[in-house]
């Protein structure tokens, strides 16, 4: 296991890793599920929940999820991504490339109201110019 400080690194067994890591992940599913509990969502995910990070590559992480969060839990991997797929496609990368897709996607959909607003602007100002005309 790495160290830090310029310590040089140490051999720590996957028992020891065990009994520090899972009772914290137990403790995160759990908070997750009361919050899904206290908020009324937890029928809205009865399909089943996505763990992503680096944490949901750990062996046995997602069966942790789903002893804690009572429901099917995998792992979000990027999709429908095009370019550096095989850099990306790993569930470590999974929030930042989300928030990249929703950022474009939200980018998009503004500049297509702009358009509109803009085209939906010159047909009134056109019709109003028509109207004009008419009467003088």
């Amino acid at each position: 296991m790495p160290s830090v400080g310029g310590r040089p690194p140490r051999v720590v067994s996957r028992q020891v890793l065990s009994e520090i890591i899972e009772p914290r992940a137990e403790e995160i599913f759990s908070l997750v599920q009361r919050e899904l509990k206290k908020t009324g969502y937890e029928e809205l995910v009865a399909s089943g929940a996505v763990i992503t990070g680096g944490a949901a590559l750990m062996e046995g992480m997602t069966e942790v999820a789903e002893r804690m969060m009572d429901m099917p839990v995998r792992r979000g991997i990027p999709s429908n991504i095009g370019g550096l797929v095989d850099v990306v496609s790993n569930p470590m990368y999974s929030t930042g490339v989300g928030l990249i897709l929703y950022a474009v996607k939200d980018h998009e959909k503004k500049e297509v109201k702009k358009f509109a607003d803009k085209a939906s602007f010159n047909n009134v100002f056109n019709k109003m110019k028509g109207w004009v005309k008419e009467f003088f």
